[in-house]
């Protein structure tokens, strides 16, 4: 299993429109993610910054994160969610900025 955490901003005027559409994430994104091998998958909100988390559970990270990328209703859905985001850094909108692990235990 591989654990994923990112970071992004979001705009303080778009906070109630991310949570709103986040709570009724649609079905096909969910549905992508599963046959995608993703699970527990969770959006936390500090102010302005969003962090995320997630498990892997497949054999091929880069061929689901594909499948996720090219899927149409994830492709629309990003496309209403992501002019709510703030890019940390560098990044390109859109693009969480993957965090290293520093701990874990089970």
């Amino acid at each position: 299993m591989k654990r994923v955490a990112s970071v992004i901003g979001v705009a303080p005027e778009h906070i109630e429109a991310y949570e709103r559409h986040h709570a009724a994430v649609w079905p096909g994104v969910l549905d992508r993610l599963a046959r995608s091998h993703i699970h527990n998958y969770s959006i936390y909100r500090f102010g302005e910054i969003l962090f995320s988390y997630f498990e892997y559970r497949g054999e091929d990270y880069e061929a689901d994160l594909a499948a996720i990328s090219a899927d149409p209703t994830t492709r629309e859905w990003w496309s209403v969610v992501n002019p709510l985001q703030r890019p940390m850094n560098e990044q390109a909108a859109g693009q969480w900025l993957d965090l290293p692990e520093v701990f874990h235990t089970d």
